[in-house]
């Protein structure tokens, strides 16, 4: 359960009221997500959700996060609003961690997503992107390919003893990759989500009705976000890719922003990095996570599958991408 830090009734009661949102009714912890404490609590005014700041989170970029999901959530895209306080500030102090409150979003995580799911989710994105171009808000995208030789040193015998040859395999990727990725001028940048995972995105009635958990948002090439929702959203059990997927996500990304020439001639390297990011982030919490962590981390092995299709893909094309002229 991803709570690490225990809410006890007398603090919870003192820090509601340095806000205007009523008195508590129900206060739980939320068993889903892996950096933060969250609790889902109710108050005589509404539903929200409560989340406690942990270690792993720097502090100096909390106002980022918080500055992201307000832009949204006022330009009319379905994000968490964060809730005053008072005293006009977003973050507090609640048993010694900056804490903040924001809007409960209403919908459902889609467990296996659709093809219509991922065509939304597209598009979605697109609108997200759009809807934050104006924004003066940065920071740096701290886990891109510079930091993936530092990730993958020391831990070449781990991989190795997850699967034959994954050590020499990966090291081939982190070469071709190095080769191969786009230069970030020549793309089209701004915020990106960076985490776009079907338990960070919320249906309601078969429609997509926001997007949550925006702590790895940062500033980079906006297709490097497509590539992390790819690798997310369209592949199957063991590393099968769902070219129909592939095919919806791209196409309802591309009917909000058109792709630039750039953008399409570059995202197969991108999409390969996406899955180095999260194997190799994977691989740090499979070593480095204590035995008796409340949070069990996630297996890298299934980022390593799909590097596995990454390698023998080289288009667009491959992942479903059909431009307007081939659908002419």
């Amino acid at each position: 359960m991803a709570v690490y830090t225990d809410v006890d009734t007398e603090s919870l009661d003192e820090f509601l009221d340095r806000y205007e949102i009523g008195k508590a009714v129900t206060f739980k912890g939320i068993a889903e997500g892996v950096e933060n404490s969250n609790f889902l609590l109710e108050t005589t005014q509404g539903r929200f959700i409560l989340t406690l700041y942990e270690k792993r989170v720097d502090p100096q970029d909390l106002p980022y996060f918080m500055g992201i999901m307000d832009e949204l959530s006022h330009g009319g895209f379905p994000a968490p609003e964060p809730v005053h306080a008072k005293d006009g500030s977003i973050l507090q102090d609640l048993m010694g961690r900056p804490a903040a409150i924001v809007t409960f979003l209403k919908g459902m995580s889609p467990r296996k997503p659709s093809a219509e799911q991922c065509r939304q989710i597209g598009a979605a994105m697109a609108r997200m992107h759009a809807a934050l171009s104006e924004t003066n808000l940065y920071r740096q995208n701290s886990l891109s390919i510079a930091s993936w030789p530092r990730l993958f040193q020391g831990r070449e015998t781990i991989a190795a003893s997850l699967a034959p040859n994954l050590d020499n395999l990966v090291t081939g990727d982190l070469q071709r990759l190095k080769d191969q990725w786009p230069e970030a001028d020549k793309l089209p940048q701004g915020v990106i989500h960076a985490d776009l995972f079907p338990d960070n995105a919320f249906f309601l009635a078969g429609e997509f009705s926001g997007v949550i958990d925006f702590y790895f948002a940062c500033n980079d090439m906006l297709a490097y976000d497509v590539a992390i929702a790819l690798n997310a959203w369209c592949f199957e059990g063991r590393g099968e890719f769902n070219m129909t997927k592939g095919r919806a996500l791209l196409a309802g990304y591309n009917d909000v922003r058109a792709f630039t020439q750039a953008e399409v001639e570059g995202l197969p390297a991108l999409i390969h990095g996406a899955a180095m990011r999260f194997f190799l982030t994977r691989l740090v919490d499979w070593t480095d996570t204590p035995a008796d962590a409340l949070v069990r981390p996630k297996n890298p092995l299934e980022y390593a599958e799909k590097l596995g299709f990454h390698r023998l893909a080289h288009r667009l094309s491959d992942y479903g991408y059909e431009s307007a002229s081939a659908t002419a």
